[in-house]
């Protein structure tokens, strides 16, 4: 998936966002609110990870513009405020969550699952089509019950349309999900990544329309 870090400590970002990658997201990173105010209003995002003291106004007040845009960008507030009443303020502004530093990695891996499951309408934590189980939360994948090795890129892919079935994923939506800014996109990367997926689900498991886009289910895929 790919995701929005605003965060100003050098060392906290850096940091996130290097573990976040290992994880197979894309992450794109910036560092005050006059930034992210810019990104959310240009690009989309899967998740945005927001700090509350930022250069150049608060995270609160981006918050609520993206709110006020009607963009339901689901959104988690990374920040040392603790206080009840920051929490109060965070949450009714529109944050998803809001998880108080320092914390582990892990816990912040958890809360961005259980984020993206509610803004999906889903509770099964699983993903399933078919012979084919994906957990994100232990990034294991099985077909009739037995294991499939996966790369993280192969992985992401795969999270990315079994997350929407049915729904028309581009070739660009897909790269969006894989590489951050500043990462160099292979050529024909999502092809060579769904030609493996293909090999090792079944051949018919991932569906196109050519020159459109690839997709997970049957019947007509969705736009």
């Amino acid at each position: 998936m790919r995701l929005l870090l605003v965060e100003d400590d050098r060392m906290i970002g850096d940091s996130l966002r290097s573990a976040l990658r290992l994880e197979g997201h894309a992450v794109d990173w910036v560092r005050d609110a006059a930034a992210a105010e810019a990104t959310l209003s240009s690009e989309r995002f899967d998740i945005v990870l927001l700090d509350l003291g930022l250069p150049k106004g608060d995270g609160l007040d981006v918050l609520r513009g993206l709110r006020q845009r009607g963009d339901r960008t689901p959104a988690i507030v990374l920040t040392a405020r603790d206080g009840l009443g920051d929490r109060v303020a965070g949450l009714d502004a529109g944050a998803d969550d809001y998880l108080v530093k320092p914390f582990e990695l892990d816990e912040l891996n958890a809360r961005i699952r259980a984020v993206l499951r509610r803004h999906e309408g889903r509770a099964e934590p699983l993903l399933r089509h078919g012979a084919v189980t994906l957990d994100p939360a232990t990034r294991q994948v099985t077909r009739d019950g037995e294991p499939v090795l996966l790369s993280a890129r192969e992985f992401a892919v795969l999270e990315a349309l079994m997350a929407r079935p049915g729904a028309l994923l581009s070739r660009a939506q897909l790269e969006d999900r894989l590489y951050g800014w500043g990462e160099e996109i292979e050529s024909n990367a999502v092809s060579v990544y769904i030609h493996q997926l293909r090999r090792k689900l079944g051949a018919d498991f991932i569906q196109n329309v050519r020159g459109v886009g690839y997709f997970v289910g049957g019947g007509t895929p969705k736009p």
